[in-house]
């Protein structure tokens, strides 16, 4: 019998635990030690310049920078390339809340366009279609396993003169055709939140390749302060000199959240090796399997990273609902089975009208409503075919891996005894 009709569990998470997450040690413990006993508790220490000095190595040509959290360094590069009020910029309809608010934050208006339905990435047709002369920015996103198709948006974007911000949160340390990702539009911004592949509990990076660019970011992230006018005041604080400021607030990282980055970015890619090797077992055990479709490998990714593992679900050759399913898989294996980000054009966290800092002006209000946008593809993918579960699944043994599997089967053979739950 299922376990969602009362039956034994395929795996006793209490006895057998999923992997955890995040993953932590002697290291990160013994670095927040030494900054705690420094005394350098805020901003620039010394543990924020050796992180910044690893990401310079790995990424090679990037100019890094860290910030608070992953929203503010969106929010920070729409700042940096000054796109403001009766301004647009396109965002995909499957993201986070925070890409579109990030655009709400600088006043200008959030275009919302549906992805493509293979990799729920941004679809580049829909992008162009979304183009008007307000049009300053657009945000791909690449989005759990897979990334959106760069070559395409850069076309785009260079033929309309429009920047790109990639928000690679998902994807530290994947490639495309063997640049970062996060380094091939204008700015790259990165999350650093507890549920990210690298994690320092908050925390976000910037990345850019232009020098304006990363002076502009540089100033806005520490209260509007450019660092060619920084100097040391005796406490060993920094204050700044006359003249060249830009109006901005704190944005700053702290000593404690480098301290734990540090030995996080030293595990990153061993632990992407580890999910992709994971995910392309998964992907062979599920692809024989009716209804389920996992999700593309583009050759043009040159390196993967997996923020949690996702595949397609077809109701119809499955048998049963998509939430009746996620269901079933949950109470299998003991962890939670979810549905992809819902579209933002109906999002529970994403309601812009509710917040008076954006009643600009009753045009702008109207602009800025997101139920004024259609989304099919990304509106049947959130009711019915998407399915995901976190990432830390893809850090277990191949028994694990093949449990999911058996989960699946067992679903499959004993559908439709769940059929009354549709």
């Amino acid at each position: 019998m299922l376990a969602l009709l009362g039956g034994k569990p395929l795996r006793d998470v209490q006895s057998r635990p999923w992997p955890s997450w995040p993953v932590w040690g002697e290291e990160e413990k013994e670095r927040l030690v030494r900054a705690l006993e420094s005394g350098i508790w805020s901003y620039n220490g010394p543990m924020e310049q050796e992180c910044l000095s690893w990401l310079r190595e790995y990424f090679s040509s990037g100019m890094p920078l860290l910030a608070a959290n992953g929203t503010l360094t969106l929010q920070l590069a729409l700042e940096a390339l000054d796109v403001g009020y009766g301004d647009e910029v396109i965002v995909p309809a499957l993201t986070w809340q925070a890409t579109a608010a990030a655009v709400l934050d600088v006043n200008a208006v959030p275009v919302l366009v549906d992805v493509d339905p293979d990799t729920w990435c941004i679809d580049p047709s829909c992008f162009e279609e979304a183009v008007t002369q307000r049009t300053r920015a657009v945000i791909p996103v690449h989005l759990y396993g897979c990334t959106a198709d760069m070559d395409a948006i850069c076309s785009i974007a260079r033929k309309h003169h429009i920047a790109v911000i990639e928000d690679a949160a998902h994807k530290f340390g994947a490639q495309w055709r063997g640049k970062h990702l996060g380094s091939i539009g204008d700015i790259g911004s990165f999350s650093l939140q507890l549920s990210k592949v690298v994690t320092c509990g908050e925390g976000g990076i910037l990345l850019t390749n232009q020098q304006d660019l990363w002076e502009r970011l540089e100033a806005l992230r520490n209260c509007g302060r450019r660092s060619s006018n920084m100097i040391a005041d005796a406490s060993g604080g920094q204050y700044g000199l006359e003249g060249d400021f830009i109006q901005s607030g704190n944005y700053r990282i702290t000593e404690f959240q480098a301290a734990v980055l540090i030995e996080q970015l030293k595990r990153a890619d061993e632990q992407n090796e580890l999910r992709l090797r994971r995910a392309r077992y998964l992907d062979s055990l599920l692809s024989i399997c009716p209804g389920i479709r996992p999700m593309p490998f583009d050759e043009r990714e040159t390196k993967k990273a997996y923020f949690n593992y996702t595949f397609s679900y077809d109701e119809k050759d499955f048998g049963l609902p998509a939430e009746v399913f996620r269901r079933a898989l949950g109470a299998e294996l003991g962890i939670e089975v979810d549905s992809c980000y819902q579209p933002l054009n109906d999002c529970t966290l994403y309601r812009p009208l509710t917040k008076r800092r954006y009643q600009i002006s009753p045009e702008h209000r109207k602009a800025i409503d997101p139920s004024r946008f259609t989304l099919p593809v990304s509106q049947e993918l959130y009711a019915s075919r998407a399915v995901t579960f976190h990432h830390k699944v893809l850090l277990g043994s191949e028994e694990d891996i093949e449990q999911i599997a058996e989960a699946v089967n067992k679903i499959a053979d004993n559908r439709d005894s769940l059929r009354a739950l549709s």
